[in-house]
């Protein structure tokens, strides 16, 4: 496969601390790539050198043939780059902050109405062109920054953390938005997430944790390493469960809020057998196969929470525009 991005020992120091350990990998054209890790894992530090935001450290990297220090404009113009938080200027209208954007970008006026109108066609906002931005629901601001992001014709869209803050609903319309994108224009997409359940619509999935890449694959092939099933149980002390479950099947149990899980062989034969013998009253008990939280948590020790993002300052907005 051809590669769009490809990044050698990438790193990135604030004030002696590593947020970026030596990051190597690459995403090959036309794919959509996931960034998967908690925050503060060094996701958004990363998206922020390869789109020129920022200055690496140590290492370098190649976003469409282009070096992202030295070759800042040739990268600039081959991506497009949403952002955790809003960098539209709710004052205006969806067509003049479109326009402001060519502007930015040098879309030349002949193609700005045909390309404006395009783009709005893309994520379906075509009538509400001429609409003031701070009437828009949430879903439909998020769906305007792709749209801007598209305005290039950027060979890679940079997507941070897109769906934070978007109820359910909206979040499955906009991956319909972003699937439809993938297939119509051919663009790759890099995403970073915490979400396992879009990490799963991923082609290849990176796991970041404390800066340092842990493990790259499909999500079925990152799943297919921890084996087996889970069987995730609530006692009524389970503290006790814990050590009877890993003497009496040998079993690493891992702690969660809502009770303990452990990987078996044969789940389904083995749980009626467990919950028939178990000593310690149980509360509730299920059985699934393993996630991508499962991944991440046989790696890391830990789990990946949903978390809430706190809105950029506007001191990063204005960083944005400028890379922009």
């Amino acid at each position: 496969m051809d590669t769009i991005i490809e990044v050698k020992g990438l790193k990135k120091y604030y004030k002696g601390t590593e947020a970026v350990k030596g990051l190597d990998l690459s995403v090959h054209k036309g794919e959509i790539f996931g960034f998967l890790g908690p925050n503060g894992a060094g996701k958004s530090t990363t998206i922020n050198m390869l789109s020129t935001i920022i200055k690496p450290s140590e290492g370098h990297a190649k976003i469409n043939g282009f070096d992202n220090v030295k070759e800042k404009n040739k990268v600039r113009a081959s991506i497009g780059l949403i952002f955790q938080a809003s960098t539209l200027d709710e004052k205006l209208t969806a067509n003049e902050n479109l326009k402001l954007h060519c502007k930015f970008y040098g879309v030349k006026k002949s193609l700005r109405e045909d390309r404006i109108q395009e783009v709005l066609e893309i994520v379906d906002l075509t009538d509400k062109r001429y609409k003031i931005v701070e009437t828009f629901s949430g879903g439909m601001k998020r769906r305007l920054e792709i749209a801007r992001g598209l305005l290039n014709y950027p060979k890679v869209l940079f997507l941070d953390e897109p769906t934070v803050g978007l109820d359910p609903q909206t979040r499955a319309h906009l991956w319909d938005y972003i699937l439809k994108l993938k297939e119509k224009a051919g663009i790759t997409i890099f995403l970073t997430t915490h979400s396992m359940e879009e990490a799963e619509i991923c082609d290849r999935v990176a796991i970041m944790d404390h800066g340092e890449l842990i493990a790259l694959d499909t999500p079925d092939q990152l799943k297919s390493k921890v084996g087996g099933d889970i069987i995730h149980v609530s006692t009524e002390a389970n503290q006790a469960a814990k050590a009877l479950i890993e003497e009496r099947y040998e079993a690493e149990v891992t702690e969660d809020g809502e009770g303990l899980s452990f990987r078996v062989e044969n789940g389904s034969k083995l749980l009626i057998d467990f919950v028939k013998q178990f000593d310690i009253p149980i509360k509730s008990v299920n059985l699934r196969r393993p996630t991508l939280n499962d991944v991440f948590l046989q790696l890391a020790g830990r789990e990946i929470r949903e978390e809430n993002v706190s809105t950029k300052t506007s001191g990063n907005r204005n960083l944005a525009r400028r890379g922009r």
